[in-house]
């Protein structure tokens, strides 16, 4: 198949049709002011370390999408850490992670949270994300968000990656190949459409970093269209995609939610992002350069309240409270019919994951890495004073790197590691921290080894040229995206 699949457009607005009217009647409906207001009891009970008198902007918007990487904003509004470090803060539900980075740089929000790749493409100007001197002050949380594939997938044979792991070793990634390029050979163009959140997510560089790793050009054999998360299971529900990638709930979610002939479940999860990279970052909190420089201290205010509900979500003692507070309808609104109340929100945060599948078996994996708000756990290697709110700026080097690798620039930019210091800002978070009592790695850039990654091959961002080389799947001109 040498030429891009081409999609039905009567189907596809079909799809969205139906998919909006689904999503509109449903309890995770986007379409009304949902964002959490007021103030909290417990909020109201703590007693401010810093005066709002003293900082230069205490009154801030603050954005979030209804996915469960939100649980920091939410704990921050519900536990007064905002109210702790001076600031007034009205949080804002945003329908995509489009609208949450485009609201920070048009100036509707003072800060935000946006995927790993929006602030790297934004200061290159990569395709799919607006130019603009974005910022970002650390980093919310890593893993959390899986890849979702549809029940005729599950019917061709396709299973969950551990399950290839287990069965056949070091030959995992050579098997999967096998049956994924088999797959592939017996689909029509339109069922050859998969999903992410926004271009420069790095779901989207996970989707065709795994393709490619297992033989499949992602630019020749399926089309990826950009989807808000709330959406993923309704589209896939209605045959207009056949997968996608996002943060948890909405990968659970497909496991339990209802298909078009009643039976339980529209979707498996193939994989977390974890086992795609362990260890790799997710969402970073977003801010513009000039509210850096404008306002220091709210800045300051802002990173000190975040990091400290982060240390929140991340305690074990809490994932059980965080996994609940996400289920309300301010949040995600993710609650079943049926059973637990967090049922789509706690098997990522507090660490039984659910793989589903269609043959009536228990996939249910234990482990405290599903959602990193923190403290890493041992199983992932890091340095001496690393926690999860720490940013390598090496990190935003790879995406660079894959932003180069599909097409959305012409080549890595020369001055890259500068690019690196301007947008992630680890010298201020190094301030902050340094306040805080909490101590940080010394370095900005490491070397990510080849056993964190699918395919085993790592990154040294000494030389991302020759590891944008190394890859023999890649593009040489410009992606087109389509939106939903």
């Amino acid at each position: 198949m040498n030429q891009p699949p081409q999609y039905s457009r009567r189907k596809f607005l079909t799809g969205i049709t139906a998919a909006t009217a689904g999503i509109a009647l449903s309890s995770c409906a986007i379409n009304a002011d949902r964002s959490a207001k007021g103030i909290t009891d417990e909020a109201a009970a703590i007693e401010p370390v810093i005066k709002a008198e003293e900082l230069e902007k205490p009154d801030l918007t603050i954005g979030y999408v209804p996915v469960n990487d939100c649980a920091p904003f939410a704990i921050a509004w519900k536990k007064g850490f905002f109210r702790k470090y001076g600031l007034n803060v009205r949080l804002n539900r945003e329908a995509s992670w489009a609208t949450s980075r485009d609201g920070i740089i048009f100036g509707r929000l003072d800060a935000s949270p946006v995927v790993s790749g929006a602030v790297t493409n934004a200061r290159i100007g990569a395709e799919g994300a607006r130019h603009a001197p974005l910022c970002a002050a650390m980093t919310i949380h890593r893993h959390g968000n899986a890849i979702t594939m549809n029940r005729k997938m599950w019917d061709f044979g396709i299973r969950p990656w551990y399950e290839y792991k287990q069965k056949y070793g070091e030959r995992a990634l050579e098997e999967f190949g096998k049956q994924f390029r088999a797959y592939f050979d017996s689909q029509t163009p339109e069922n050859r459409v998969w999903a992410v959140v926004l271009s420069s997510s790095i779901y989207e560089y996970f989707i065709r970093y795994l393709s490619a790793a297992a033989g499949v050009d992602p630019i020749k054999e399926f089309r990826i269209i950009i989807v808000p998360p709330p959406q993923m299971v309704t589209n896939v529900r209605i045959g207009a995609m056949q997968a996608y990638m996002v943060a948890e709930p909405w990968n659970t979610r497909a496991i339990y939610e209802k298909a078009s002939n009643g039976d339980e479940g529209i979707g498996f999860s193939f994989a977390q992002g974890k086992e795609i990279w362990l260890g790799h970052p997710d969402r970073l909190l977003g801010v513009m350069e000039s509210f850096i420089a404008n306002y220091p201290k709210t800045y300051r205010s802002l990173l000190k309240a975040m990091i400290e509900a982060c240390r929140y979500c991340g305690d074990p003692n809490n994932r059980a409270e965080v996994a609940k507070l996400l289920t309300e309808r301010s949040f995600t609104g993710a609650k079943p019919k049926k059973g637990p109340v967090d049922k789509f929100t706690a098997p990522a945060i507090v660490g039984d994951y659910n793989y589903g599948g269609f043959d009536g078996q228990k996939r249910i994996i234990s482990s405290d890495d599903g959602t990193i708000f923190f403290d890493i756990p041992d199983n992932i290697p890091h340095l001496p004073n690393e926690n999860s709110t720490f940013m390598w700026r090496s990190r935003s080097l790879w995406l660079m790197t894959q932003a180069a690798r599909w097409g959305q620039i012409k080549e890595i930019p020369k001055d890259a590691d500068k690019i690196a210091e301007k947008g992630w800002r680890t010298d201020i978070y190094r301030e902050v921290t340094k306040e805080m009592g909490i101590p940080s790695p010394d370095e900005d850039f490491k070397i990510e080894s080849p056993e964190l990654f699918i395919d085993n091959k790592g990154f040294d961002p000494s030389d991302p040229v020759g590891y944008l080389k190394s890859f023999e799947i890649r593009a040489n001109r410009p992606q087109n995206f389509f939106f939903s």
